[in-house]
């Protein structure tokens, strides 16, 4: 199953969602902040990345845009889903002008999660 890296500051948010995945066999590794998921993302080579907007430290966008920046040399792109309890129009744009290729309004409503992780995963080449 693909490895995910999801990115929360959230403790209840995140021990959930790192439950529910491992249950549908998803390896799950945890960021709490931006600037620590920009480091796991280089470092570690996700094949997804579920991304919180609001974090401390650096925001989901501009990490999301600081991942884009180390993958232009790379020729891949890594999926990024923002998750967010911001759902207006101008939010969900902000998302992916930032680089993220889906997004997520919180609540999660985890079985549409994985329909989207599934269907952006669908995409991604084998290592």
């Amino acid at each position: 199953m693909a490895y995910v890296l999801l990115v929360e500051d959230d403790r209840q948010n995140y021990e959930m969602l790192t439950r529910r995945l491992q249950r549908r066999g998803y390896d799950v590794t945890l960021a709490t902040d931006g600037k620590e998921a920009v480091e796991r993302a280089r470092s570690m080579d996700p094949d997804l990345i579920l991304m919180d907007i609001r974090l401390p430290k650096q925001d989901g966008y501009e990490a999301t845009r600081a991942i884009r920046r180390f993958e232009d040399g790379r020729g891949a792109e890594t999926p990024v889903i923002a998750l967010t309890a911001h759902a207006l129009e101008e939010d969900r744009e902000k998302a992916f002008t930032a680089g993220c290729d889906d997004y997520h309004a919180k609540p999660v409503h985890f079985s549409k999660l994985v329909e989207q992780m599934e269907a952006l995963l669908e995409n991604v080449p084998e290592a």
